[in-house]
């Protein structure tokens, strides 16, 4: 059996997609979503960064839709740091970010503890890095490294 994560999908499916409100701290900032965070990196001021990371779902889809220059310097920021969009430097961050939400949102974890068995997917994810901060393939990995963990502390 499969979890393809969406937003308007049931439980877990839902709670597990980036739109998904859960509120977490990342470096001092707060966070509503892993959308608003993710959208946030689109911004090279750390101020607008913070009004954006605090947003949840189609409100931060919205505030990343209106930034485009992240696309042609393929070039991301957080908290005043330059990030290529090919970096592992930027993996990293991105994995922190995972690993704060997942420590800080107890139904985060509960959901993807809900998915154990399972594969989970992301159909309607976009696959080229070029076009997208986090691929189907990156976030579904995330996901399944973050899951381990649940199963381990289960043990």
């Amino acid at each position: 059996m499969s979890v393809d994560i969406y937003s308007k999908g049931e439980y877990p499916s839902d709670a597990l997609s980036n739109f998904a409100e859960h509120h977490f701290v990342m470096d001092g900032v707060a966070c509503g979503s892993m959308e608003g965070f993710l959208q946030s990196l689109k911004y090279r001021s750390p101020m607008k960064q913070t009004e954006v990371c605090a947003l949840v779902g189609k409100d931060a889809k919205k505030a990343g839709e209106r930034k485009r220059f992240w696309k042609l310097s393929k070039t991301v920021w957080w908290r005043g740091t330059a990030y290529s969009l090919f970096s592992d430097d930027l993996q990293m961050l991105i994995d922190r970010a995972y690993r704060e939400m997942y420590e800080q949102c107890p139904g985060f974890r509960q959901a993807l503890a809900d998915t154990a068995g399972q594969t989970l997917m992301h159909s309607m994810g976009k696959k080229n890095m070029r076009e997208t901060i986090l691929t189907e393939y990156q976030f579904v990995r995330r996901l399944d490294y973050l899951r381990e963990v649940v199963a381990r502390r289960q043990r």
